[in-house]
């Protein structure tokens, strides 16, 4: 039946989801948005937000989320909880798999965004919530006046590890090279900060302790001596940097190396006929939450004329 068919469905939920979902809905496109299993995307798990406009005195990432949700809704966006398993983007209209049923849509905007990158060592998957961790902003106040491990070299690095002072007595930073990614501002806050250290040249190897009592330490690896050395540890935390969460579009939708999906110049229009891609799943540059949201707009415009174009009334 035709009246089963959205005009437009979204996937993802964070602030590129969630524009998208207010400019469709204001332009009365009655939006669909499908959850995946991190609702909100990677806000959620942010802390502080202070570089978001209109937000004067800074916001929490999972209250900033919880606002866009509530201004989608008061539009009548409509949301459904799942994994979509299979896309189908070659017929007509556009097909998902979504927790085992069909949904089908004139066209879709991408948002599912990107997720952390973890070691993929044994240990770090045991421990895994148990002193592991990817996201110091949902587990550092576990580790009031302990001491902390963060893994990477580039921004989210140095904002993970400033943050952890905040709980932690003493923070490391652990990285791979003798030089930081990071940008100035980023790099400079954490060497100021008295209770954050660099261990430089060094790769974590293996991460001590059990799930009953959690971290007890690390074995570090200097990369160029090729010597390791022990470290006492309450907390390692991961922060080496993201994978776009684009899996299952391969061999559908055009993406670079790294799985980052290719949009046409000055666009959101993907090589699939109907469907639109926003927010870090399509941008390695700059990744914050202004401009996701930026190109959710675009993402929303751009279907929005797309099916003004080619949805036969």
């Amino acid at each position: 039946m035709a009246d089963d068919i959205n005009k437009v469905v979204i996937l993802g939920s964070g602030p590129a989801g969630l524009t998208a979902a207010l400019y469709t809905a204001r332009a009365n496109l009655s939006p669909i948005v499908i959850e995946g299993e991190e609702p909100g995307g990677q806000l959620t798990i942010t802390t502080e937000v202070e570089n978001y406009p209109g937000f004067e005195k800074g916001v929490q990432g999972p209250e900033m989320m919880e606002i866009f949700r509530r201004q989608v809704e008061r539009f009548g966006t409509k949301f459904i909880t799942g994994h979509v398993s299979a896309v189908r983007f070659g017929s007509k209209p556009l097909e998902l798999d979504v927790e085992g049923k069909v949904v089908k849509s004139h066209s879709v905007i991408i948002a599912t965004g990107a997720t952390a990158k973890l070691l993929g060592i044994e240990s770090e998957k045991r421990l895994m919530g148990y002193g592991v961790s990817a996201c110091a902003t949902c587990d550092g106040a576990f580790f009031k006046n302990k001491e902390a491990l963060v893994v990477g070299g580039g921004d989210t690095a140095m904002e993970e590890a400033t943050f952890l002072t905040r709980f932690c007595s003493k923070v490391a930073i652990v990285h791979r090279r003798d030089s930081l990614r990071a940008s100035k501002i980023m790099q400079d806050r954490a060497r100021k900060n008295p209770k954050i250290g660099f261990i430089w040249d060094s790769t974590i190897d293996e991460i001590f302790g059990d799930p009953k009592d959690g971290v007890s330490g690390a074995r570090l690896r200097n990369v160029k001596t090729n010597q390791t050395t022990d470290v006492k540890t309450d907390a390692v935390f991961m922060a080496i940097g993201h994978k776009p969460n684009t899996d299952i579009f391969k061999g559908v939708l055009d993406m670079d190396e790294l799985g980052y999906l290719k949009v046409k110049p000055g666009s959101t229009y993907t090589n699939a006929v109907g469907v639109f891609a926003a927010g870090d799943v399509a941008d390695k540059v700059y990744r914050q939450a202004v401009t996701a949201a930026g190109t959710g707009c675009m993402a929303a415009i751009d279907a929005e004329r797309w099916l003004e174009a080619n949805l036969a009334e």
